[in-house]
């Protein structure tokens, strides 16, 4: 299977995440924050990058662009638990951070809470060289 770098700072999540994406074959490697992704993905040879936006040190916006610096072709999925607009907006000119993710380089974009299978499928579908499954965040 696949050797997966997973960046989210909250550890349950992430604990959690690297459980079942490990059950399912894959190699994954977890990071707390976006710095230590970023240094982790410099420092190893992934074939697929998860990452949560809303992190400390370096968000996952910052780090899906940093990542692009370093390798255009890496798959990406974004993750958030927060809404994709800050909360109690409506406005239009309000940015929606996972389409903001998708448009700097994320392959695809999942809102938490999300189900296992429908992550596990995404995952699947950014390493067989797909196209993104999805265009809206649900």
């Amino acid at each position: 299977m696949a050797c997966i770098l997973l960046i989210d700072d909250d550890s349950l999540v992430r604990e959690s995440l690297a459980m079942h994406l490990q059950d399912a074959g894959h190699e994954v490697e977890a990071a707390a924050d976006g710095r230590a992704g970023v240094e982790a993905f410099r420092a190893g040879r992934f074939e697929l990058v998860i990452t949560d936006l809303f992190m400390p040190e370096v968000e996952g916006i910052e780090t899906i662009r940093l990542l692009r610096q370093d390798d255009s072709q890496v798959p990406i999925i974004a993750i958030t638990g927060g809404p994709s607009m800050p909360a109690g907006t409506s406005d239009r000119s309000t940015p929606d951070y996972l389409r903001m993710a998708r448009a700097l380089g994320a392959t695809d974009i999942i809102q938490k809470p999300f189900s296992l299978s429908e992550l596990l499928g995404l995952v699947e579908t950014c390493l067989s060289g797909q196209a993104p499954s999805r265009g809206d965040v649900g």
